[in-house]
Formats: C-alpha cells, sequence, structure tokens
C-alpha cells in the first residue's frame, strides 16, 4: 500500500507541473511526524529520500535510527531556541526561521552553513508563527551580518480551511515575495526555492511554483 501511495503522490506531481507547465524540479519531502521508525524507513525505501520532522525529538529518533539509509533531513516545525544546539548541525534545510532571535541562536550554534527557509505570515492567522510581508525584507537585509546562515528560500502554511481560491491566492503571493528577494541578489539569500503544500494542497502550490512540499498523510493512508 506504500507504494501504491508513493506512486499515486508522484503521479499527482507531475500532472500538477504538466498543467502549470514547469519542466523544474519539486522536491517530494515526505513528513514522518505520524510514524514510527519503521515507517519511515519504508517511506525511504519507496524512494522518498527527502524526510522531515516537525519536533526536535522526533527528528533526533529518526535520524539516529536511519543513519545506515541516505536521506536529506529536513527540520519543518517551529524550533524553540533552547533546542537549536541538539538538532542544527544534523539538519539538511530548516523551513521556519521565523524570529531575529533565533537566527542569532543558529549563527550562535552552527558548525556549517544552514540552509534555511524564512517562514512568511502570508495569511495573517493570529495562531501562525511567521514574518509579516512588511517585516520580510529587512529582516532579510539584517540577515547580512550572520555568515552561518543561506535563505534558499521562503515557506508559509496556508490555513486549513482555505478554499482553492484563497489558497492560489496564499501561494501566489509567496511566490511574489520569493521573486521580490530573489531580485535583491544577496549572496547570502539567493532565495530561489518555495516550501508550500501540503498533502490536502499540494497540487494547487505546485500549479503556484512550489519547489518543495512536505507530503505525509497521503503517505501513510489505509496502511
Amino acid at each position: 500500500m506504500l507504494e501504491d501511495n508513493f506512486e499515486a503522490v508522484v503521479a499527482r506531481i507531475n500532472q500538477a507541473k504538466a498543467k502549470a507547465n514547469r519542466h523544474d524540479e519539486v522536491h517530494l519531502v515526505g513528513v514522518t511526524k505520524y510514524v514510527d521508525v519503521d515507517q519511515a524507513r519504508a517511506l525511504v525505501k519507496t524512494g522518498v529520500h527527502e524526510i522531515a520532522e516537525n519536533r526536535t525529538e522526533l527528528f533526533l529518533e529518526k535520524y539516529q535510527a536511519m543513519q545506515d539509509l541516505e536521506v536529506t533531513w529536513h527540520l519543518i516545525g517551529s524550533l524553540q531556541r533552547r533546542k537549536v544546539k541538539d538538532v542544527i548541525n544534523l539538519v539538511d534545510y530548516f523551513h521556519a526561521l521565523d524570529s531575529f532571535k533565533l537566527a542569532q541562536e543558529i549563527q550562535k550554534r552552527a558548525e556549517k552553513t544552514i540552509s534555511v527557509f524564512v517562514q512568511v505570515n502570508v495569511s495573517g492567522e493570529l495562531s501562525k508563527h511567521g514574518f509579516s510581508p512588511e517585516e520580510l525584507k529587512p529582516f532579510i537585509e539584517a540577515l547580512n551580518a550572520f555568515d552561518r546562515i543561506k535563505v534558499v528560500g521562503l515557506m508559509t502554511m496556508a490555513p486549513i480551511d482555505a478554499n482553492e481560491q484563497e489558497l492560489r491566492a496564499y501561494f501566489s503571493t509567496l511566490r511574489q515575495y520569493r521573486d521580490q528577494i530573489k531580485s535583491m541578489n544577496l549572496p547570502y539569500a539567493p532565495c530561489q526555492e518555495l516550501s508550500m503544500g501540503m498533502s490536502r494542497d499540494y497540487e494547487i502550490a505546485i500549479e503556484a511554483g512550489a519547489t518543495y512540499v512536505r507530503i505525509g498523510s497521503d503517505f501513510f493512508k489505509n496502511n
């Protein structure tokens, strides 16, 4: 069943790319926060080699148990500053840089250049983390002082109750912000990527330009 779900997800990604006339790469990131190590390992063996967790404890558990597999590791959830030292040098991509103080802690603890996505609260929901559109550019400019942080792109999470029209608006808006930052030609913030779209909305996100989609439940349904 897992293999069938994987093939179905890949097919839907390819269909969404074709609909948008896209020929660039869309990274398929498997979110394993609701499954155990055995299921996460099984997912990698189907062909998903980019794995994401949203909590440091779960990330460390999976990371330590899957060292024998070829995996690119993503941390996608909010990261408490006191836990930065535990994980930041193990992740390949961090998707939720949402404050200047967190950037300071990453700079302090990092032993390498950390590839990050800056989280943007496009919808304005009070429950969502991330920078407002007005805060985004000043924050990116302030990162000039941090030589251990590389802004590879922007990330957003759409409201869970958003309809298709709203989703397209949110995702297209993030793409516009990405393009604005990219056009600044900052060496430390190439900002070429867009992390947006989950199981419920990744096809719409791809049509809007997503380059990283975070898929969890679609892999593990009916397993």
